[in-house]
């Protein structure tokens, strides 16, 4: 199986073919952007086929970050995934970013315990707990520093994600880290997606309301 995955879920716009059967990426393309996921992603996408050798005609399936992360680039990720998947009649597979943490932190302390944890702003954490099967303990779900710190209490524990250092300098002890981005490596997604069953259409995984809110002083009265 041939299976593009992308993430638009924080900083990074990347792209990525993976032959499933192989276990094997065979092109990339990945910039580091900050916003405008939308302008630059399909020539991304573009980069990271045509170092492949690839065209969308050899594509199998797609898969994408759904979040936590960046509203607006979680938005142009799964519509682009889905967009796809229609048009060309392949599955669409989502993979969360606490899992794509965990996973990756996984590669470096195999058979331990993760909590990925990532700055969701307003003082919360977006955190998840995966067990030394890689076996969903607790989340995706929205955090205090203080509920952090106690779930982590057993210094065995890895910690991953932006929000990591954080927890790990309020528990006041020394800890193992995973990868301490707001994101993976496109590579981990584009492995889990390979392993997963193809189920409902990836949708955003937002654990908390947007910050922008309709300004009700200037909604026009419905006509009836």
């Amino acid at each position: 199986m041939t299976l593009l995955a992308i993430d638009c879920s924080a900083n990074l716009c990347a792209a990525c073919i993976y032959d499933a059967k192989a276990g094997k990426e065979f092109g990339r393309s990945v910039l580091d952007l900050g916003k405008g996921h939308a302008e630059h992603l399909m020539g991304v996408i573009a980069a990271a086929m045509g170092q492949a050798g690839q065209t969308y005609a050899d594509l199998d399936a797609v898969a994408v970050s759904v979040g936590p992360g960046s509203f607006t680039g979680l938005r142009v990720g799964v519509a682009t995934v889905r967009g796809l998947a229609l048009a060309l009649k392949i599955p669409a597979i989502g993979v969360t970013t606490l899992e794509a943490l965990a996973t990756e932190a996984r590669q470096s302390f195999p058979d331990r315990r993760v909590f990925a944890a990532l700055d969701g702003g307003r003082g919360e954490i977006h955190a998840a707990l995966y067990d030394e099967l890689a076996v969903l303990r607790y989340g995706p779900a929205v955090t205090t520093l203080e509920e952090a710190v106690a779930m982590v209490a057993d210094r065995a524990i890895i910690l991953a994600g932006n929000a990591a250092g954080r927890i790990a300098e309020a528990a006041g002890g020394s800890f193992d880290f995973g990868p301490l981005g707001a994101t993976a490596d496109i590579a981990v997604y584009a492995r889990l997606a390979a392993g997963k069953e193809p189920g409902e259409k990836p949708k955003p995984l937002y654990l908390r309301d947007a910050d922008a809110k309709p300004q009700a002083g200037f909604v026009l009265p419905r006509s009836r």
